[in-house]
């Protein structure tokens, strides 16, 4: 009987740990929703029923996700760690989660993302990184995202938007990118040529605005022309560095750390995107075309009515003169007139 009552409070033990709740967490069995938000948590709690679809543990306390963090949850499918204090995501943080579909990081600290972070993720759709302090995106967030349709990174300090990372993703449809401090160069002429294409395929997008250069801080990218892009310098090599060592030189390259400055400051500068240049007398050009034009036709007009007056002048005056000297220079006229007079009356 003993035995009997042993084994019985055993298997309830058992029963909470696998099915029980974790203090100040609100468990719903019936939809598989576990609620731990706005409870002042600093790591997430353990013995999380593992049968859980939708955690949520927004507007807490967070400031470290360790690898495996998830494994005791591996049919979750909705995770929102938004507005906790998140700063440090370890490579391995969301390993286990093959079945995850939408993933909430929005208003935390985050400064970067490990390419590694995302790996475990096949079957991702949304993934929202917005209001944080990220700076860098790596080239790729993992293997190709078949299935993200929904990715959203407004409100961060993003600078540029690698290509490579938007051609992983193929079936995005909504992408937020705005309020960032893109830096408009030849460098951004990638995201510019993809968006294009992303919009002209259906996509939705609220736009990049230029935060720099001056010469474009507040434009739209989309709105302005390509051929104001100028391509990116190649990196010249250092001339010094191909000198052969100099007697008495201990390392045979010499320095100038002021001048490779200035070089890398010129690059910059010639990288920035640059108004194209308009030919200043371009309008002078066109009018001395046209008024040359005008003069040109005044003139032939003016020949023409010269030439059409001389020809008028010259017929009149010929008539005028021709009649009399005609009837003067007919010597048989003259013959005839001569007999007519001297026959008797």
């Amino acid at each position: 009987m003993k035995g009997e009552l042993l084994l019985f409070s055993s298997v309830i033990v058992l029963l909470q740990v696998v099915y029980g709740c974790p203090d100040k967490c609100r468990c719903h069995s019936s939809t598989n929703f576990v609620d731990c938000s706005q409870q002042g948590l600093a790591e997430i709690p353990s013995h999380l029923p593992p049968q859980t679809r939708t955690l949520h543990l927004q507007d807490n306390q967070i400031h470290h996700l360790p690898a495996f963090a998830f494994t005791s949850v591996p049919w979750l499918t909705a995770l929102n760690l938004s507005n906790n204090s998140l700063s440090d995501l370890a490579p391995g943080a969301f390993h286990g989660l093959q079945h995850l579909q939408v993933l909430n990081l929005t208003q935390n600290s985050l400064l970067s993302l490990e390419s590694r972070l995302f790996h475990s993720l096949p079957q991702l759709r949304e993934l929202d990184l917005s209001s944080n302090n990220i700076s860098h995106l790596p080239t790729s967030l993992g293997e190709t995202w078949e299935n993200l349709t929904i990715l959203a990174v407004q409100q961060n300090q993003l600078q540029q938007l690698d290509q490579a990372l938007l051609e992983s993703m193929p079936s995005v449809r909504l992408l937020f990118l705005k309020d960032n401090l893109w830096k408009c160069n030849c460098h951004l002429l990638g995201l510019k040529l993809w968006l294009e294409k992303f919009i002209y395929k259906g996509g939705i997008t609220d736009g990049v605005i230029c935060g720099s250069p001056d010469t474009w801080k507040g434009k739209d990218l989309l709105r302005i022309p390509h051929e104001l892009y100028q391509p990116c310098p190649l990196a010249a090599p250092d001339p010094e560095s191909s000198q052969p060592q100099r007697p008495g030189s201990t390392h045979g390259v010499v320095l100038r750390p002021s001048e490779n400055h200035n070089s890398g400051e010129r690059d910059l500068l010639e990288c920035e995107l640059k108004p194209k240049p308009r030919p200043a007398n371009l309008r002078h050009a066109i009018a001395t075309v046209i008024i040359t034009g005008v003069v040109c036709g005044i003139v032939c007009l003016m020949m023409l009515a010269a030439a059409i007056y001389g020809c008028t002048y010259a017929a009149i005056t010929a008539q005028y003169h021709g009649g009399p000297l005609v009837q003067t220079n007919d010597p048989g006229k003259v013959e005839e007139k001569e007999r007519l007079d001297s026959s008797p009356a």
